[in-house]
């Protein structure tokens, strides 16, 4: 089936890009090469290739953060705690 065979690749590419965000992290984290590569696989083999639907999840937040900022900010304006206790 087609539709099958597009999001097989779609999510083989996205989980290439959390390889190399996640490599990028551990190696700045790090600062060894080879730690960094470790750590980068086993993190996205067991969480997105042990669990493929999980794949979407940071994609589905990135897509919020990007349409939705405005509206973020705009929730964060209300009255803190600190103003509701003066009253």
């Amino acid at each position: 089936m087609v539709y099958g065979d597009f999001f097989q690749n779609i999510q083989l590419v996205l989980g290439l890009v959390y390889l190399i965000w996640i490599y990028a992290w551990a190696k700045r984290q790090l600062g060894n090469v080879v730690l960094a590569v470790l750590v980068a696989v086993i993190i996205v083999y067991l969480t997105f290739f042990q669990f493929p639907e999980l794949i979407w999840a940071p994609l589905a937040f990135f897509f919020l953060a990007f349409f939705f900022a405005g509206m973020f900010e705009k929730v964060g304006k209300g009255e803190t705690q600190k103003d509701f206790y003066k009253y």
